[in-house]
């Protein structure tokens, strides 16, 4: 197939993009910058230039493939406000993807968050939440979702609360950020809470593995670690780094403090057993050794 995806260049885009050129799928990417635009030449990918509010540019790249996978966003968590228009700007780019694609029996992969589900680990089955600070998401996936029913091979890798590799990326990443700034690595509350986390390269796999067998208006689980407490996550970090290990309130965090605290493990058995995803890279633990000190 020929894909166009979008946030080619992070983290879990280069090495989707890796992944699929290494199973012969051509790739058409979105590039904002001159430096996005080579780094994703030199991979072996096509370019389209723009970003994710320029919605011609989006419906541009769609228009010339086979499957599209949606992975930018904005990741800007310095305010509500902030957060806010960064999850309106990723549903408007969504949207006009989706029009793009109706009609046509194409695939459109997106991406979300695994649910909290109070006292369990989240399954595939469970729904995205309808409120709080990412319920804008929620519903971007739900229309992606529903788009089934338009002609569009719609589905949606649920990333858990941290996608590594190399000791960087994800809620994990920030924790490490925020503990260079402050010199203390904190967590928050009791630190008892738990995050589920995959490597980047496993969640890699998954992505193709939808994208090439996965039926319209399904969700899929990109779980490897089902649930890490914070408190040894924030203990890996502080070693690393050299630095104490302290527990501070949520608030601590801004807007994420109320995310941060909240025990949220998640499960992927339907979707190793359904798609034959088998995760094999480091876990989340072991990968934090390489933070540089």
């Amino acid at each position: 197939m020929r894909v166009f995806i979008t946030g080619g260049t992070g983290l879990i885009g280069s090495a989707v993009v890796a992944e699929l050129l290494g199973h012969g799928h051509a790739v058409l990417a979105l590039a904002r910058s001159d430096s996005s635009a080579t780094a994703l030449q030199q991979a072996g990918a096509g370019v389209v230039r723009g970003d994710l509010a320029d919605l011609g540019a989006l419906r541009a790249g769609a228009g010339q493939a086979d499957a599209v996978i949606h992975l930018a966003f904005a990741n800007d968590f310095s305010s509500p406000a902030a957060l806010a228009a960064a999850v309106a700007e990723e549903g408007a780019g969504l949207a006009a993807v989706g029009e793009e694609l109706a009609g046509s029996d194409r695939a459109l992969v997106t991406v979300s968050g695994t649910p909290y589900v109070p006292g369990r680990a989240a399954t595939e089955a469970d729904p995205l939440p309808a409120d709080g600070p990412v319920a804008g998401r929620s519903r971007s996936v739900m229309a992606v979702l529903d788009l089934a029913a338009r002609g569009v091979r719609s589905a949606a890798v649920r990333l858990p609360r941290t996608v590594h590799r190399d000791g960087r990326g994800g809620f994990a990443g920030l924790l490490t950020e925020m503990a260079r700034r402050s010199g203390v690595s904190a967590y928050p509350a009791d630190g008892a809470q738990r995050w589920p986390a995959v490597h980047a390269l496993d969640a890699a796999v998954l992505f193709r593995l939808v994208l090439e067998q996965a039926a319209a208006g399904t969700a899929w689980h990109a779980v490897s670690d089902e649930g890490d407490a914070v408190r040894e996550i924030g203990t890996v970090i502080g070693s690393r780094l050299g630095l104490p290990v302290e527990a501070v309130p949520p608030e601590h965090f801004g807007p994420l403090g109320p995310i941060f605290a909240r025990d949220q493990p998640a499960s992927s058995a339907y979707t190793r057993q359904a798609l034959g995803w088998q995760p094999s890279h480091q876990s989340l633990l072991q990968d934090l050794q390489n933070i540089e000190p």
